[in-house]
């Protein structure tokens, strides 16, 4: 805190504290700093003892995203919160390209310069992407001065190519039935055509994956719920997210995370049409198993750095029902990819088991919808949008001029 004791009005201002407050793992100091002050700004005394908080660039806005209450959600499918229930998402989608990979794309680049493996003006990166990672590479690429090659499956939408292929990136499509390991597969093939120039940062194997989440994701979490979470629900893209986040919570010798709580639930979302983690935790696979409908979860394999032991339960969700919620969210305002109706669906589902009554879950919400606008989903909407037909004027207007019949149209 700092006081100013002058003729003029005592300033009280706790901003500085918080601007520069370290995070602790059982307090958020912006929602204990705004409960016990008020603050009045003397603009002369304010004015030498602030620091600007202008980021230089893109990548630095990466991480501190907002928690938002998704009670509604499970009250329209008859969870009952009067006894404490209490959902919420991680908007990671609020991100500077909209979604949860940009974590990822920074650390992997971040750490590979560190490391010297890769040089800007003279590397290529090239990486297997299933879009929203290779969206964080190719922004971060754009601005460090990397060339980017990205492979992926021809299922990925148009949006998603559109932003890899503005930001400068070079796309390849790959065949939709090899899904990732396909990509992968190309991948290794530039790789070897660039004869040492290139180099594939792996986000499913790349220790930077998870160390991000377990170093900023997951103490954010802490933070913003003061340590009151109890359920994790994530999708499984690479397994980096789910994996740092149980790290920091459950704690982990490893990497030097004492526990904070070891009985948190950690629950992995997966497509029900590709069972793989279910399936390597022991589980039965349930109907047809082959292609899905949600995009950036599912890739076809395990991850490397998914942390098995760490997950408690794997909760399958078709399609459709991931739709269906992705619908839901949109509906009350929360505009979101199908993932991310995938995990809020698999976090409802939870939520309604009588054992978790009255628990505190985090859902992470991966990714913006705007991105899925060509995905079946929104089929309907865009048949609806691209028959809309212009409307007459008013008078004065003489709607002749404007390609009607009459004054009047």
């Amino acid at each position: 805190h700092i006081f100013c004791i002058s003729t003029k009005p005592v300033f009280i201002s706790c901003l500085p504290s918080i601007m520069f407050m370290p995070f602790t793992r059982s307090l958020n100091p912006l929602k204990h700093a705004t409960s016990r002050c008020s603050f009045h700004f003397n603009r002369h005394f304010y004015k030498g003892t602030r620091s600007l908080n202008i980021s230089s660039r893109p990548s630095d806005l990466v991480g501190n995203t907002p928690l938002i209450d998704l009670n509604k959600i499970l009250v329209s499918a008859g969870v009952d919160v009067s006894n404490g229930a209490r959902l919420v998402g991680k908007l990671e989608s609020l991100g500077p390209c909209s979604s949860v990979k940009d974590r990822l794309g920074r650390s992997m680049i971040d750490e590979a310069e560190k490391e010297g493996r890769i040089t800007p003006g003279k590397t290529v990166l090239v990486e297997p992407t299933s879009g929203n990672t290779g969206i964080a590479l190719a922004f971060i690429a754009r601005e460090r001065g990397y060339k980017c090659i990205l492979t992926m499956p021809e299922t990925m939408s148009v949006e998603r190519r559109m932003m890899l292929m503005a930001l400068g990136a070079e796309v390849v499509l790959t065949p939709k039935e090899t899904a990732v390991p396909g990509a992968l597969a190309k991948a290794n093939e530039i790789l070897d055509e660039l004869r040492g120039d290139g180099y594939m940062l792996q986000q499913f194997e790349n220790e930077a994956n998870p160390k991000i989440h377990r170093e900023t994701t997951g103490p954010e979490i802490w933070r913003d719920t003061d340590g009151e979470i109890d359920i994790l629900v994530s999708g499984v893209g690479t397994g980096g997210t789910v994996t740092g986040v149980s790290q920091y919570i459950k704690g982990s010798e490893k990497y030097n995370c004492p526990p904070l709580k070891s009985t948190l639930k950690t629950v992995a979302v997966e497509p029900m049409e590709q069972m793989l983690l279910t399936a390597a935790k022991g589980g039965e696979k349930i109907g047809q198993q082959g292609p899905h409908k949600i995009q950036g979860m599912g890739a076809g394999l395990v991850p490397k750095v998914l942390d098995l032991d760490l997950v408690d339960e794997v909760v399958p969700i078709h399609s459709e029902t991931a739709i269906e919620m992705t619908n839901d969210m949109w509906m009350i305002g929360l505009p979101v990819g199908v993932s991310s109706g995938a995990i809020v669906a698999a976090a409802v589902e939870v939520c309604k088991r009588p054992e978790n009554a009255g628990k505190f879950c985090v859902a992470i919400i991966p990714s913006f919808g705007e991105r899925y606008f060509t995905h079946p989903m929104f089929s309907d909407i865009k048949s609806k949008a691209e028959s809309l037909t212009k409307q007459p004027l008013p008078e004065p207007f003489d709607n002749t001029e404007y390609g009607f019949a009459t004054p009047r149209g």
